[in-house]
């Protein structure tokens, strides 16, 4: 079983900043991959950042890129988020995701933190 907890989120003022932590225990040996999403009201889930696990590779989506930020801490397994300039329209429930390996997409999620960035 894997286990994600995120921590972090918060209300900010637009232009501010926060940092997403998100901590995993478990069968961390299978990651294939761990990711940070968002959904934002009445919009679909949207892939943010994600680390492949094996290579330490980090891929940021290009609508936060230059902006938000993605890190690994191996020792502790745990990613963050770093987020910098926020708009308006990141505001949403940022959730950790995690796809095995020989799985079939992301099987395992966090909670959820909330991010809301008010102008």
């Amino acid at each position: 079983q894997v286990q994600l907890v995120e921590s972090g989120g918060g209300s900010v003022q637009a232009g501010g900043s926060l940092r997403l932590s998100c901590a995993a225990s478990g069968r961390t040996y299978r990651f294939a991959a761990m990711s940070w999403f968002r959904r934002a009201p009445g919009k679909e889930r949207e892939f943010v950042a994600g680390v492949r696990w094996a290579s330490g590779k980090i891929s940021v989506d290009d609508s936060v890129k230059g902006r938000f930020t993605m890190s690994r801490d191996n020792a502790k397994n745990t990613v963050y988020l770093q987020m910098n300039n926020l708009k308006p329209e990141d505001t949403g429930l940022y959730l950790c995701g995690v796809s095995a390996l020989g799985g079939t997409g992301y099987e395992y999620w966090g909670q959820g933190t909330q991010v809301t960035v008010s102008s």
